[in-house]
């Protein structure tokens, strides 16, 4: 994975939008390794091939990044995005890892199921 670039990954959100996706959402602050260590609040969040087409979509910040993507009915949003998968042209897979190199969050937007 490579560190994020906001133009490049700003054109990838807007190549995909106004179409009909499936996305991967997940985000945890230590819920697998919480058994292992007492002070990591066990916090997660999954969501995976659900369906969703948005209307307007942007990424922020100067690093981590945020994206945040505008449906008819509401937002989807992500924040603490620091890589990108280059080798993906199909979808657009996102990020965030820790000083450590671990996963915190990932955002993922594909026209196939994950």
């Amino acid at each position: 994975m490579l560190l994020i670039e906001p133009t490049l990954i700003q054109q990838r959100i807007d190549d995909l939008q106004d179409q009909d996706l499936y996305i991967h959402l997940e985000m945890t602050t230590g819920a697998y390794a919480a058994h292992l260590d007492s002070t990591k609040h066990p916090a997660a969040t999954f969501i995976s091939n659900a369906t969703l087409r948005y209307i307007h979509g942007s990424i922020s910040g100067e690093g981590p990044y945020r994206v945040g993507l505008k449906t008819e009915k509401g937002w989807v949003y992500s924040e603490g995005l620091t890589h990108y998968e280059e080798t993906e042209q199909e979808r657009l897979i996102l990020a965030g890892h820790d000083t450590q190199g671990k996963l915190v969050v990932a955002l993922q937007l594909s026209k196939e199921p994950f």
